[in-house]
């Protein structure tokens, strides 16, 4: 979901600061894996978007960062749905969302391969059908529907490698 996300999730949750930067229960930071740079870039960024002040050598989430937050934990639902290792691979989906819905497109990515869906590109992959209901429902619901088409095979597509 990208280090903003990831960022403003921390700072959502209840943790320990050591001189001003969030750490663990053991006092590591919290973001080991992105350079210093890429931390102090967003940080910069969120601040100058009024999603966080800083505030006696700590840096506190606002209101906005908090709906933000908020809004990004409500919009993506998860979908336990699975289909057979071994069910004929007979849907195509393809889809063009936009970067500005780069967590909806990501969040798609991710449940097609749950629904053991495989990626002949970026934006095709071909699986099993039909899609649940529930997951096409929700995908209308946040808006990504118009950039998502499906194409049912005749036959099962055999992948190659």
């Amino acid at each position: 979901m990208g280090l903003m996300y990831e960022i403003l999730k921390e700072l959502s949750s209840q943790s320990f600061y050591y001189k001003g930067v969030q750490v663990n229960l053991f006092g590591l930071p919290k973001f080991k894996d992105y350079s210093r740079n890429s931390i102090s870039g967003s940080l910069s960024y969120m601040h100058k978007k009024g999603f966080l002040e800083y505030d006696d050598e700590k840096i506190k989430i606002t209101h906005e960062g908090r709906k933000y937050i908020t809004r990004k934990f409500d919009s993506l639902k998860q979908f336990n749905f699975k289909f057979g290792k071994d069910a004929p691979k007979n849907l195509i989906v393809m889809f063009d969302i936009p970067e500005t819905r780069k967590a909806e497109r990501e969040w798609l990515r991710w449940h097609l391969k749950k629904f053991n869906y495989l990626m002949i590109q970026k934006s095709v992959w071909v699986g099993p059908s039909p899609l649940p209901k529930e997951f096409l429902d929700y995908v209308k619901s946040i808006g990504i529907k118009d950039g998502l088409k499906t194409f049912k095979l005749a036959k099962g597509y055999v992948f190659e490698k």
